[in-house]
């Protein structure tokens, strides 16, 4: 629980960082007019060669690697469940929902380029024609109908921790869906998915900032919140994913084996980034911390080595090929 003290501070903290925004939006957000749009990638309807366009998705859509299209479609119905996750940034303490300057809007325009990823991709899948559109949609629906505990409260502190890590995760799942579709010849895919890890890129970055100006101003409490968050585990937007006739999360598993089998987010991309947040951070240098920080801060420094030795000992089940996303 946070105290009455370390909530009136974090509101300050926020105030502060706040001064900032109008600058660091400039630097991590690009301006809508400039801005790539779905549009740009997908083929035109208006012209001569759209059906042609269609045949040649379909065929390398046709031979992709199950997992990997399965890991696509999963990312896709992730990105697709944009409500919930604007909903929770509007609910941190220090965001004001009725002002249309600041935090506000910061959590507006970060979702507003984060919503084209989902309407770009969703728009390949449904002219890949490998996709059940009804079942994707189904669990879209429910993904964004169950909703989404990631165990922040209102806590701006804990959220920044999980908005850094998750964004980096995110970057690095279309970034290798990206390269393994470039590998096999489907450039367009390739090119899709590598202008969304960009944006990933960015996001991740200006999460990983806020996270370092709090450092800077009240670190004790930044290094118990980071702490906390680590012990809890950070748990990925598609931890409730299901399909019809499933209960929520029954195929979060399956999904993530599937992620893993491919190599597009492991166990090690998990450990990597922490122990990124770790060095861009400089949590092994910083020091004028309060005993229970102290404490907090060596156990960050141990904890990649221990998820090392608990990673070494998973086993990821063999390949499965039951998912009702994927048309028959």
């Amino acid at each position: 629980m946070i105290g009455e003290k370390q909530t009136h501070v974090r509101q300050e903290v926020m105030e502060t960082i706040e001064k900032s925004l109008d600058e660091l939006m400039e630097k991590y957000l690009r301006p809508i007019e400039s801005n790539w749009q779905p549009s740009d990638f997908l083929p035109d309807p208006t012209n001569p060669e759209f059906k042609n366009q269609i045949d040649e998705i379909q065929a390398l859509a046709r031979e992709m690697d199950y997992d990997l299209f399965t890991v696509l479609v999963g990312d896709t119905i992730t990105e697709e469940a944009l409500p919930t996750y604007e909903s929770w940034l509007m609910g941190v303490q220090g965001v004001n929902q009725q002002s249309q300057r600041g935090w506000s809007r910061w959590v507006r325009a970060w979702t507003a380029e984060e919503n084209r990823h989902g309407d770009l991709l969703n728009k390949y899948l449904y002219l890949s024609g490998r996709v059940d559109m009804r079942e994707f949609e189904i669990s879209t629906q429910y993904l964004i109908a169950d909703g989404f505990d990631i165990q922040t409260g209102a806590d701006p502190y804990r959220n920044f921790v999980y908005t850094s890590f998750q964004e980096t995760a995110t970057n690095i799942s279309h970034r290798r869906v990206a390269s393994l579709s470039k590998k096999t010849g489907n450039t367009l895919l390739a090119k899709m998915c590598g202008v969304i890890a960009a944006d990933e890129a960015r996001h991740a970055n200006a999460y990983k900032e806020f996270t370092r100006r709090i450092f800077e101003i009240d670190a004790s409490e930044m290094m118990l919140a980071f702490e906390d968050m680590m012990k809890k585990k950070i748990v990925m937007p598609a931890l409730h994913l299901r399909e019809s006739g499933m209960g929520m999360g029954e195929l979060w598993t399956r999904f993530s084996d599937a992620a893993q089998r491919c190599s597009v987010y492991t166990t090690q991309d998990y450990i990597d980034i922490l122990s990124t947040l770790l060095k861009e951070w400089k949590i092994e240098e910083m020091t004028g911390l309060n005993e229970k920080a102290e404490k907090a801060r060596e156990y960050l420094l141990k904890l990649p080595m221990r998820l090392t030795r608990i990673a070494d000992r998973i086993t990821v089940p063999e390949f499965d090929k039951g998912f009702k996303w994927i048309a028959s």
